[in-house]
């Protein structure tokens, strides 16, 4: 099979599930990590032909693409923030609104000039570790400690700590039913904020394949995850401390209710125009 009939088979068997744009994502993305090749490098080699073991493969991947399964569980990676990423079926597939988050925190600190070293910071929720990880190699001379409640999550986070070779303190806990060990500088967080009334909103190829525990409040009350990270702020939370929160577009003025009692509050749009984080100084 040569890598132009690849091509056409792309088209074909998924012209129903994407667009013709998506497709030809989909192909170049399953090119560049099966074959090595780049988006140039590939238009000057459609004419090649690839062996059975790589024909299977693309093969399978297309058969997988058909179910709405997400390339990147079918690939095992993504790309966050500039950085590799593992990923499965346990741990949310990284969004654009996260690294916006991410890029949040990251400024604060350097504009504020804070002092680093030691600096304590937790992540609620932590998924695949993306959070931890991108801000210990930014800031190496924090503590940076993460919660989550699942396992299989916490497995992949371990394993995308030592690919990056960042040192995070990974805690498995049932975060709304158990309390905080220490006090900290910074609390991140990007809880489960859907809410179980928005299920039917949500597409397939999101809840049918990606924990929907990450996904959806565990209880009718949307916010209880801001709820009690507000709470535990009083007790630890450093004096001047910071808390970031990624949250429900919706529940925007209600979230941000909850930090009224804080020096500083401030609701903040993602690049969508929709209010999208939360930053609050003790």
């Amino acid at each position: 099979m040569k890598i132009s009939d690849l091509k056409f088979l792309f088209q074909n068997k998924l012209s129903e599930l994407y667009s013709k744009s998506e497709i030809e994502e989909l192909f170049s993305v399953f090119c560049e990590n099966y074959l090595e090749l780049n988006r140039i490098e590939l238009r000057i080699n459609l004419d090649n032909d690839l062996s059975e073991i790589k024909s299977k493969q693309f093969l399978e991947a297309i058969s997988a693409l058909k179910t709405g399964k997400p390339f990147q569980q079918i690939l095992g990676e993504t790309e966050f923030y500039g950085m590799k990423f593992f990923v499965n079926e346990h741990v949310l597939i990284p969004r654009p609104e996260t690294e916006e988050l991410l890029e949040l925190v990251i400024e604060t600190i350097k504009d504020l000039r804070l002092k680093v070293e030691g600096l304590k910071i937790m992540d609620i929720g932590t998924g695949s570790g993306i959070i931890p990880i991108v801000l210990k190699k930014y800031f190496p001379e924090t503590q940076v400690s993460a919660i989550d409640i699942s396992e299989d999550a916490l497995k992949i986070a371990k394993k995308n700590s030592e690919f990056h070779k960042t040192k995070i303190n990974f805690i498995q806990k049932d975060y709304l039913n158990e309390r905080l060990n220490e006090v900290y500088d910074i609390i991140i967080s990007n809880p489960p904020y859907i809410g179980i009334e928005e299920n039917i909103e949500i597409e397939e190829s999101v809840k049918g394949f990606e924990p929907n525990i990450a996904l959806f409040s565990p209880t009718s009350d949307d916010l209880i995850f801001y709820r009690k990270i507000a709470k535990d702020s009083e007790n630890h939370l450093s004096e001047n401390g910071m808390i970031f929160l990624e949250i429900n577009q919706k529940l925007g003025r209600e979230t941000l209710e909850l930090f009224q009692n804080f020096s500083e509050s401030i609701l903040l749009k993602d690049i969508s125009g929709n209010d999208r984080m939360i930053f609050a100084r003790k």
